[in-house]
This record gives C-alpha cells, sequence and structure tokens, in this order.
C-alpha cells in the first residue's frame, strides 16, 4: 500500500450547519491525517475555475454557485490509499445510494448538497492540492 495525499472540501452545507469536527472525526477514525486545513470563502470565479472540468454539463452553474455561497473547509487528507479511503468514507454522490456510517448518508442534504468533495485520482489530487495549497503549508 502506497502513502497518499488528496484533496477534501467540506461544502457550504456542511459548514453552514457546523459539522467540520464531526466530518473530520469520521475521516481520522478512519486512518487519515490532516496535514493541511483551511476556511476559506470561494469568489465564483475561483469556483468555476476549480469545477473547469464540469463546464460542459449541465449542473455547472448552480454548483459554481453553490461552491460560492458560503465558507468552504480546504483540506488535504495523507495515508495508506487515501483517495480510495476518502472516497470510501465519503460514500456515494447520491446520498440515497450511499453506505450506512459514510459521511454522504449522515450529514448530505441531496445529491447536489452532499457535504464534501475528495479527489478522484492521483493525478486529479495533485492538481487540486497545488490549486488550494503551496508547498509550504503541507505539513504531514
Amino acid at each position: 500500500m502506497a502513502t497518499e495525499r488528496t484533496l477534501s472540501i467540506i461544502k457550504p452545507d456542511a459548514t453552514r450547519r457546523n459539522l467540520t469536527g464531526k466530518i473530520n472525526a469520521k475521516f481520522e477514525d478512519a486512518g487519515l491525517r490532516i496535514v493541511a486545513q483551511k476556511r476559506i470563502k470561494l469568489s465564483a470565479e475561483q469556483a468555476g475555475k476549480f469545477y473547469e472540468v464540469h463546464k460542459d454539463r449541465p449542473f455547472y452553474g448552480e454548483l459554481v454557485e453553490f461552491m460560492a455561497s458560503e465558507p468552504v473547509v480546504v483540506q488535504v487528507l495523507e495515508g495508506e490509499n487515501a483517495i480510495a479511503k476518502n472516497r470510501e468514507v465519503m460514500g456515494a454522490t447520491n446520498p440515497a445510494n450511499a453506505d450506512e456510517g459514510t459521511i454522504r448518508k449522515e450529514f448530505a442534504l441531496s445529491m447536489g448538497e452532499n457535504s464534501v468533495h475528495g479527489s478522484d485520482a492521483p493525478e486529479t489530487a495533485k492538481e487540486e492540492i497545488a490549486f488550494f495549497f503551496s508547498g509550504l503549508e503541507l505539513v504531514g
């Protein structure tokens, strides 16, 4: 198994409901370490740039608006197979299909307001981490 890093975002629906600590406890209980973290307010331009990969999808505008609506917590998680582990802890995108005990099953309000984002591959994780953090901010 390889030690990896992955980006995690606690989305506006979760920060609004003060769930940051409960969500982070799930990551830590799963063996992931938080090696960088900050609470920020994305502009629509920043959110649009981050989610640019989805620009041709019908939900893009709504996603950008949502992600810029309130603060988010961006963080880097580290651990053995961190990308897969994070995605397992998050649960399925649609909370109705998420396994019991996952973040989305417990905290998501809907498919759109699903509380968390996580990188889906090593290349994506590297790009997404660099979008929010400089190397000096990664203190694992």
